[in-house]
Formats: structure tokens, C-alpha cells, sequence
């Protein structure tokens, strides 16, 4: 009965007939009280909450008196027991009563958010109950997906004061905070000697920190968004991260002038980019389920967040070898490692971690050609017919690249059952591409090569490989393990053979295999082919392409005009 009663009382304010403003106090208590007993029924705290948080959301002056009857902690208990409740149930009985728990979770944030506290608070109420909705059994669906976004969204949004607040220059408590990360970074242990007194001497390690104002770097803070947010996020990493702090100050304040990564300047961007990638300050969109699990496993898990990704910026700097006017183009390189180690949902930090340890620079510069590639530009029929054009002429030039290093020549070093001293011997193609010389050193790779032996290219059968080589066949299997993927044999009448065994695979290898091949009018098929290939062809398909940026290209070739009725037009010259 009072759970109906309840329900009516709220219908009847829904019309606005009668003004919340007034509600009485002993009214507000008597439904705090419903919400405060530990063992209440479920259909009376959902009706209770409900009237609460029509309260504070209709009244400003009930605002702080429901803030002061009701507590976060009695709350979050009431979540548990619901929880706990609904897990007992088989999933027929959960579908039928419609997920309770985030329903009861969507009215109990609401009023934790917005009526109850005004200080910026982290993750930490919601830390113990939200790792057995996001990690229990019961699979995550849309409604609670989207209650679990904006709880995200709003938590992150009490983060919003800090980040609009400018530092004031002249307040001593926040400068205090620059000076205890000089001193942490550089002293570590109290100053004896006070702070004042050596301030004229910190403009040097004000400079190492990274500050872009030596003299008074509190005036980098004064610019908003990131505010204060960003000395807020430095002083974390510097007392709890200590090691790691200390670690990026004077490994860059060691480098040299044109390769250091300015600390200070780095992380005061680096808070506003994260303040953009997670939308601080703005409301959370209907419909959307974007939540990201692991800002639920940690109670600081904001302060957690940002001392990761300053180490991947760190590292992404060191990476790409980064001048100071490189600076925009680091940061734009650690934005996009951000935003896709985010799209692929980690549900820890540790495994944030991993997945920024595999999106290297290396790897964002191969999964952006990979992706300009796969673009619907490069696969329309205009530019398949263009690359299947420019392919034959960029085969030709890798061929004729082959052939000179062919012409060239290289040192080979010699097999043999007994390798006390090396032996080495020297093969070149003839400048007319007729003949192969080859000769034996007597004393070293830079020895002069006597040319003693000869073999016409119009008498070379086949280019054998690895297993199929002659001179494999009679080694060893050990020796066979070491030397089998860079063997290579020439087949001449009568037949007779020519091995080599390369140094390396790239520099002789693929170039000697790639060569002979052309020589015979085969196919060239070595990796190194494939990937001059590829990288030549997109060179040659951006140039042409160049004029053609934002213009549409259509995906035929315009109809061809009818033929005029008579040609009339043309002019006489005579």
C-alpha cells in the first residue's frame, strides 16, 4: 500500500499543479528514511528514489536538503543487495522483471551526481560494484550499457571545474605546487635552505621540467581548458609514480637540446587531449553505449589514465626522433595511439598497456597506408585501371635495378668442409648483360678479382633455390638449417652449376635471385620485390593523383557526345 501511495503522490506532482518548492522538510525526511533503512522493500526504494530525484531536479532550494539526508554509502549498499538479489534469479525471471539492477543504478547515480556532492571525486564509490556488473556472468546489454556511459560521462564531467579554473600566479599554495615538482624531480627531500630564498636559481630547472615560462611557469596554467586539471595530473604522477617521473624529467633534460621532450608543455597538451577524447564538460547523447570498462577498475582511474598515456607520449617522442617543431606532429601521432588503443575496449589498465605497447609509430604509419589503400578512391575501377598501367613500368624499373647491381657484382664466401680460413669468390653480370665472370679471392673481400671464368647467359637452364640447390644437397642437416634460405644455384649445359650461398637475404639474396630471373625472362618473386612493388606504385599513384585531391573521381568514364550534324565549324586556314 505505501508503495501505491507513493506512486500516486508522484503521478499527481508530475502534472505541475503543485510546485515542488513545497514539499516540507519533515516530508523529505520521512522519504530519506524509506531510502536509509538497510532492509527496505524493493517497489518502496524504487518509488522513493524516484520522488527524490524529481525533488532535486525541480527545486533548487530542495537541492541541499535532500543532499543532506541521503549518503553515497547507503546507496551504493542498496545497489549490492539488488545485485545480489537479481543474480540469484535464472534469466527468464531477469528478463520478465527487466534488468532491475540498472534501473535502480540509473536513479541512485542520478542523485549521487547531481544532489548530493559538489567536490570532484573519481570512481572509487562505485569501484567494488561495478567490477560484478561489468565482469559478472550476465552479459551487458544496451540499457545498461548506456546507463554505465553515463555514469562515465558525468563522472568525468566533475573533472570540468578544474579544467576551466586558470592558475592565479599570485597565489602561493598553488605555486607551492610547481615547487614541489622541481623538488621532487631534482632535490628529492625538503629543501633546507627554503624555497624563497632560491627561487632565483630555478629558472634552469624550470626549463628542464619542460615549462614554456622559465621565469614564472605558473602562466602556462592560465590558459583553460586544461587549467588546473593539467598541474593537478603532474602532481599525481610526481608523488605516486615517483620512479617514473623522475625517470621522463632527467632522461630528456639529458638529451640534446634538439631532441629533448619538454615534460611540462607535454603534459599540460596532453590534458587537453584527453579532455577532448573523453568529452569533459559535455552531456552524455541519448542512445549511446561507448563506456570504456577500465575506468571502472580503479578509484583514481582518470589520474591512472593520463600517467600511461604520458609515457606513451614519451616514448612515441624517442620513436619519431622528435625536434621541438615537431611537437604537433608527435601529439597528433599519440592522439590516434589513444583513440585506437580506446576503440578496442581494454577492460584494465594494464591491458591499455599492452595494446599502446603493439600501436608503436611504426605501426600507426603501416596502419595508416594500409588504410589510405583500402580507401574506396583506391579500389574504384578508374584507379585499378591506372595501377594496373604504372605496374609494368615500375617492374621494368626494379628490373633494370637488379640488372646494375648485377653489373656491379658481389663477394660470396666459400663452403667448405673445414672453415679455419675463409675463402671468398666474386661474381658479376657483364655490362651487356651477356655474361657472367666470376673468379676466386685470394685474400679478402676487397682483394683484387681475377676474372678466370666465364658463363653466356644463353646457356643458363634455371635459377634453383634453397632445397633444390646441388651443394645443399650434400651438406649436413645442420648445415643445411643455416645457410638453406639464402642458397641459390645456377643451372647451365653441360650441365654444370654455380652456388652461392648469400650473406644476407635482402642486400644479395633477393637481388641475385630477382637479377637472374630477369636475365632468363622470368618472373621476379623475391619479398623485396614485392614490397618495392608496392611502395613504388603508391608513390607513383599519389603523384598522378596530386591535382585530383577532393575532386570525385566517377566510377565510369563520361559518355562519349554524339557526332555533330555537320562539321561547318571547322576554320579554313588557306
Amino acid at each position: 500500500m505505501l508503495a501505491f501511495t507513493l506512486t500516486a503522490f508522484l503521478e499527481l506532482m508530475d502534472h505541475g499543479i503543485v510546485s515542488w518548492d513545497l514539499i516540507s522538510l519533515s516530508f523529505i525526511k520521512q522519504i530519506a528514511g524509506y531510502v536509509n533503512q538497510p532492509m527496505v522493500d524493493v517497489s518502496i526504494l524504487q518509488r522513493s528514489l524516484a520522488i527524490l530525484e524529481s525533488m532535486v531536479l525541480n527545486s533548487h532550494s530542495l537541492y541541499h536538503r535532500v543532499a543532506q539526508e541521503i549518503t553515497v554509502g547507503q546507496l551504493i549498499g542498496h545497489l549490492q543487495v539488488i545485485y545480489q538479489m537479481l543474480q540469484s534469479l535464472a534469466p527468464p525471471s531477469v528478463e520478465e522483471n527487466k534488468l532491475f539492477d540498472f534501473f535502480f543504478f540509473y536513479f541512485c547515480y542520478v542523485l549521487f551526481c547531481v544532489s548530493i556532492f559538489d567536490i570532484t571525486i573519481g570512481f572509487a564509490p562505485n569501484l567494488a560494484l561495478f567490477q560484478h556488473v561489468i565482469r559478472g556472468n550476465r552479459p551487458i546489454k544496451a540499457e545498461m550499457a548506456h546507463q554505465l556511459y553515463v555514469l562515465q560521462v558525468l563522472t568525468f564531467n566533475l573533472l570540468e571545474e578544474r579544467m576551466m579554473t586558470k592558475m592565479d600566479p599570485n597565489d602561493q599554495a598553488q605555486r607551492d605546487i610547481i615547487f614541489e615538482l622541481r623538488r621532487i624531480a631534482f632535490d628529492g627531500e625538503n629543501d633546507p635552505t627554503g624555497t624563497e630564498k632560491r627561487k632565483a636559481m630555478y629558472t634552469k630547472d624550470y626549463k628542464m621540467l619542460g615549462f614554456t615560462n622559465h621565469v614564472n611557469p605558473a602562466m602556462d596554467f592560465t590558459q583553460t581548458p586544461p587549467g588546473m586539471l593539467a598541474l593537478d595530473n603532474m602532481l599525481y604522477l610526481a608523488k605516486v609514480h615517483q620512479d617514473t617521473y623522475i625517470r621522463i624529467v632527467l632522461e630528456n633534460s639529458s638529451r640534446e637540446d634538439k631532441h629533448e621532450c619538454p615534460f611540462g608543455r607535454c603534459a599540460i597538451e596532453l590534458t587537453r587531449m584527453l579532455c577532448e577524447i573523453l568529452q569533459v564538460g559535455e552531456l552524455p547523447n541519448e542512445g549511446c553505449n561507448d563506456y570504456h570498462p577500465m575506468f571502472f577498475t580503479h578509484d583514481r582511474a582518470w589520474e591512472e589514465f593520463f600517467c600511461v598515456c604520458i609515457q606513451l607520449l614519451n616514448k612515441t617522442w624517442k620513436e619519431m626522433r622528435a625536434t621541438a617543431e615537431d611537437f604537433n606532429k608527435v601529439m597528433q601521432v599519440v592522439r590516434e595511439q589513444i583513440t585506437r588503443a580506446l576503440a578496442m575496449k581494454p577492460s584494465s589498465l594494464d591491458q591499455l598497456k599492452n595494446k599502446l605497447r603493439g600501436l608503436n609509430y611504426s605501426e600507426i604509419l603501416r596502419l595508416r597506408q594500409s588504410e589510405r589503400m583500402s580507401q574506396d578512391d583506391f579500389q574504384s575501377p578508374p584507379i585499378i585501371e591506372l595501377r594496373e598501367r604504372i605496374q609494368p613500368e615500375i617492374l621494368e624499373l626494379i628490373k633494370q635495378q637488379r640488372l646494375n647491381r648485377l653489373c656491379e657484382g658481389s663477394c660470396f664466401r666459400k663452403l667448405g668442409n673445414r672453415r679455419r680460413q675463409e675463402k671468398f669468390w666474386f661474381c658479376r653480370l657483364s655490362l651487356n648483360h651477356k655474361v657472367l665472370h666470376y673468379g676466386d679471392l685470394d685474400e679478402s673481400p676487397q682483394g683484387e678479382v681475377p676474372f678466370e671464368l666465364l658463363i653466356p647467359v644463353s646457356d643458363i637452364k634455371s635459377v634453383v633455390t634453397g632445397k633444390d640447390c646441388p651443394h645443399m644437397k650434400e651438406k649436413s642437416a645442420l648445415k643445411q638449417n643455416k645457410v638453406l634460405e639464402l642458397a641459390f644455384s645456377v643451372l647451365y649445359d653441360p650441365d654444370e652449376t654455380l652456388n652461392f650461398v648469400a650473406p644476407n637475404k635482402y642486400e644479395q639474396y633477393c637481388i641475385w635471385t630477382d637479377g637472374l630471373c630477369a636475365l632468363l625472362g622470368r618472373e621476379m618473386g623475391s619479398d623485396l620485390t614485392r614490397s618495392d612493388l608496392d611502395t613504388l606504385i603508391s608513390m607513383e599513384m599519389k603523384l598522378r593523383l596530386l591535382d585530383l585531391e577532393n575532386i570525385t573521381i566517377p566510377e565510369a568514364p563520361p559518355p562519349v557526345p554524339k557526332e555533330p550534324s555537320s562539321y561547318n565549324f571547322t576554320y579554313n586556314y588557306s
